[in-house]
């Protein structure tokens, strides 16, 4: 084989160093603190040639999970109903037809999810329901949020009306929770029903009424 040509590495008067090929310093010597905080950009972290193991926890989610309503069940009568089991209503990570999940997922107790690191979270949530009987009944579906592990605000909601019987529709929901503190900041979610029976529809297999947890990024 023949001997390769390298050039020299030459020392310029204005401060810059030619010569130099990529990858030519020493693993550590270039570090986060090192770098211009501009010199950085999205697009670069996006490039094709950054690995996702160089940009972990840069450029992309660090967590997602969803969690699911297990069964079927009814809402308590002209009042807000908190989704946990004072109604029989069940919870469980998503677990069927290829579910993803990224990094340390929430953790739920009776209706009541805590997060598993401090960050900006996104909480998207879609709640099936609907009336078996009579018409002009809705529902308001409630995220709710405590940052002090005691009272618990709404935080975001979103409604859905029956015209007529046997009627079904979705209330979908939408907040991002800066979480400061994993033990005193946390989510529930509830559903305000303006008559009685109105039920909401939750399945093992599928997600019906459904709640997603994404971490966007660091606090």
């Amino acid at each position: 084989q023949g001997v390769k040509n390298f050039m020299p590495i030459t020392i310029n008067g204005n401060g810059h160093i030619s010569g130099l090929v990529v990858g030519g310093l020493p693993n550590g010597t270039v570090d986060a603190d090192t770098l211009a905080s501009n010199s950085v950009t999205t697009a670069k972290i996006h490039n094709a040639a950054v690995t996702s193991a160089k940009t972990s926890g840069i450029g992309g989610l660090t967590m997602a999970d969803h969690w699911r309503i297990t069964n079927d069940g009814t809402l308590n009568t002209d009042s807000t109903t908190q989704l946990n089991d004072s109604v029989s209503c069940n919870w469980e990570r998503a677990d069927t037809n290829s579910p993803g999940f990224i990094g340390t997922g929430m953790s739920e107790d009776n209706g009541v999810f805590t997060f598993p690191s401090t960050g900006i979270y996104q909480i998207i949530g879609n709640l099936q329901v609907g009336r078996n009987s009579a018409e002009n009944r809705f529902a308001t579906l409630y995220c709710q949020v405590t940052t002090d592990n005691n009272t618990y605000t709404n935080a975001a909601g979103g409604s859905g009306g029956f015209g007529q019987d046997y009627q079904r529709n979705t209330c979908s929901l939408c907040y991002i929770f800066d979480v400061t503190n994993t033990s005193t900041h946390k989510v529930r979610f509830a559903c305000y029903t303006n008559r009685s029976s109105v039920v909401w529809r939750g399945d093992t297999t599928a997600n019906y009424s459904a709640f997603v947890f994404m971490k966007l990024g660091d606090t």
